[in-house]
């Protein structure tokens, strides 16, 4: 009798195996959770110094043909900048110890592991960090009656897409990287942002062209989402901001995967 002997071949892994990378990072922050858990804090504080206090100072804003409290214009915008925080520092500082100090991805591509699978885990990973610190800040703006509309149910998840298109664009970036030092541009870029993305004053209070350079920023782009979601001035147009920020975050997915692999796998 001829026995027939068929081999089956092992599933590959290169799509699907990003999910091992979340589990290290689950697994290594277990001990370190106060640094994990500090990232609630950062948003609330700024609502309540610069929302609450200075809100009595600034009374009332029209935003959308509705008038709103400094606070309830402010509370989205601190929104989509702690999500834009969480994301890009988890993507940029924490990468670059893990790959030039670490070596972890030296180890992991040593694996059936590829770039791509890290890409996608480590911004998964940013992405799901993130997104706890939205949870419970857009749970605070509840509380303090910040939320003015059902449209706010979306703003976790355009929260999640903020981190998705810093973490991406992060990650990418930090493969350019040569020492700490040049970190010294993620700050040059982030700080500009946070101040002037129509983050504390309307748009309309800045001069012509600079409306433009504000409206071309990601971080702009959070902002108006999540700020006509929470007050419930929803449109068609909405829609490119959602484009603008997953095509940013896809490419930066897209460079970071070819970076690692141009650097790890010589």
């Amino acid at each position: 009798m001829t026995t027939l002997t068929v081999r089956v071949a092992p599933l590959p892994l290169v799509r699907s195996a990003g999910w091992r990378m979340i589990e290290r990072n689950f697994l290594a922050y277990r001990r370190a959770w106060p640094v994990f858990v500090s990232g609630f804090f950062e948003p609330v504080f700024y609502l309540l110094s610069v929302g609450v206090g200075v809100g009595h100072l600034v009374g009332h804003l029209q935003v959308g043909g509705a008038t709103v409290t400094y606070t309830e214009f402010v509370a989205p915008a601190m929104l989509a900048t702690s999500a834009m925080n969480g994301a890009i520092f988890d993507s940029t500082f924490n990468i670059f110890f893990k790959m030039k100090f670490l070596h972890l991805y030296d180890a992991v591509l040593a694996t059936p592991m590829r770039p791509w699978d890290i890409a996608t885990g480590e911004v998964a990973w940013a992405l799901l960090r993130g997104a706890c610190y939205s949870t419970v800040f857009v749970a605070v703006m509840a509380v303090m009656g910040l939320v003015l509309s059902w449209w706010a149910v979306l703003a976790l998840p355009v929260a999640v897409l903020i981190g998705f298109a810093f973490a991406g664009a992060g990650m990418a970036l930090t493969t350019f990287m040569r020492s700490w030092q040049d970190f010294e541009f993620i700050q040059l870029a982030i700080l500009p942002m946070f101040l002037f993305s129509a983050t504390f004053y309307p748009l309309s209070t800045y001069p012509g062209p600079v409306q433009w350079l504000v409206r071309i920023t990601p971080l702009y782009q959070g902002v108006d989402l999540e700020r006509s979601l929470v007050l419930g001035d929803v449109d068609a147009t909405l829609l490119g901001p959602v484009v603008y920020l997953a095509v940013l975050g896809g490419a930066g997915m897209y460079v970071a995967s070819r970076r690692l692999g141009h650097l790890l796998l010589k």
